[in-house]
């Protein structure tokens, strides 16, 4: 059965793996120039953080809809219900800007922030089958082949802009072309090839007894592992949405644009290999405070970097990407712990919703904080955000993991 069941999690690994290569894609090229198309639909720079808003929002309600979907009928179906609903956005954004529908682009928005949502979920799918020593290593391995499709989306941009605008599309809308094509791949691909399903063979392999704990004997857990990542997110959607409004106010291309992102996601998921074994080796709780001094190193960068600084904006984005990287593997590893089969896909998802949540809140007040103040204040605030990590972790973070 042990043969068996590592068997199944290599396959299960490798067919997420291979869908997280296009959602990658999918999730970064949106991102790269959404607050740009944004602040050039709306005529206003102050409203530039509304699409960061909108997606989040929309991956928000997604990953309480995909956790109870898995929870119900496995990951496959919620996964590919996800992948799909973010498709049909990345296409109506493209639409919107066609048009020039301001509604509609809000609209799809927050559609396409379903694909964000289920680029993260399909994290717990590499989780459903690993063994509690390996659950870091497995989540990590999930998070690094997204790292291939996120290093080449934004440096798409260019060129996918220039094919929209021989359609007569704004430029700015040709990475959500590219973003829906690559969502719809990985939803094809998780539907023929993810069987069986990772999450009703747990089930089956789970001993009863592990079934009966109750929920409520590891909520300290569970809080120090949503603390971490919405604390992160948070953080990281609010620096992230206003750094290329930042560097096109100073003069900066779509091309360093698109670098500096291309960086930043780089770093987001490309140290997932190394993050996983120190989570599973060190510990949780020291990673989760590694993130937060992180978040903080990144904030102090970023407002220290000089306008013209193409490479200190890239570092700092970069340390930024590390800071979530290393609290996203802690906090899921933490959660899957804490949480038995019976109710984790659901309880996995409520967190998740919460997440997103408190991005789209970082991604709609960081137009308005950089507005009014700049983008340092902005970076500085982010900065010591991410350092209340460590309360929570250290407070709350002290319960075991179950045998």
């Amino acid at each position: 059965m042990t043969q068996t069941r590592e068997a199944l999690q290599q396959r299960t690994l490798g067919v997420v793996m291979a869908s997280q290569v296009f959602s990658g894609a999918g999730l970064a090229a949106g991102v790269t120039v959404g607050a740009l198309l944004a602040e050039q639909m709306l005529g206003a720079s102050s409203l530039s953080g509304l699409p960061g808003a909108l997606y989040t929002a929309g991956s928000a309600a997604t990953a309480l809809l995909v956790g109870r979907l898995s929870q119900r009928l496995g990951r496959r179906a919620g996964l590919v219900a996800g992948y799909a609903a973010g498709a049909l956005g990345g296409f109506g954004v493209v639409v919107a800007a066609a048009v020039d529908s301001v509604v509609l682009l809000m609209l799809s928005l927050l559609v396409y922030g379903a694909g964000t949502a289920t680029n993260l979920q399909a994290r717990y799918a590499g989780a459903d089958l690993a063994d509690a020593g390996r659950r870091g290593r497995a989540v990590s391995s999930v998070l690094v082949a997204t790292t291939v499709g996120a290093i080449v989306g934004p440096n798409l941009v260019a060129a996918t802009g220039r094919v929209a605008e021989r359609f007569g599309i704004p430029a700015l809308a040709g990475p959500f072309a590219l973003a829906g094509l690559a969502y719809a791949i990985a939803g094809l691909i998780l539907f023929a090839l993810l069987r069986p399903d990772p999450l009703r063979v747990s089930r089956t392999l789970e001993p009863p007894a592990t079934e009966a704990v109750p929920a409520r004997r590891f909520s300290g857990g569970v809080i120090a592992g949503a603390a971490t990542m919405i604390l992160t997110q948070l953080v990281m959607v609010a620096v992230m949405t206003m750094t290329p409004v930042h560097m096109r106010a100073h003069g900066h291309d779509l091309a360093a644009t698109g670098l500096v992102i291309a960086a930043h996601i780089a770093a987001m998921y490309l140290p997932s290999p190394i993050t996983g074994i120190l989570v599973d080796r060190v510990g949780r709780m020291p990673v989760a405070v590694g993130a937060g001094v992180t978040l903080l190193a990144a904030g102090l960068v970023a407002a220290a970097a000089p306008e013209d600084s193409v490479l200190l904006v890239a570092l700092a984005l970069g340390l930024l990407g590390l800071g979530w990287n290393l609290g996203l593997v802690a906090g899921t590893a933490l959660i899957t712990d804490a949480v038995p089969l019976a109710s984790r896909a659901r309880t996995q998802g409520a967190v998740d919703l919460c997440v997103a949540l408190a991005g789209a809140g970082g991604g709609l007040a960081s137009g308005l904080v950089m507005a009014a103040t700049s983008y340092a204040a902005l970076s500085m605030l982010g900065g010591v955000l991410g350092l209340a990590v460590i309360p929570f972790v250290v407070t709350r973070g002290r319960r075991p993991v179950p045998a």
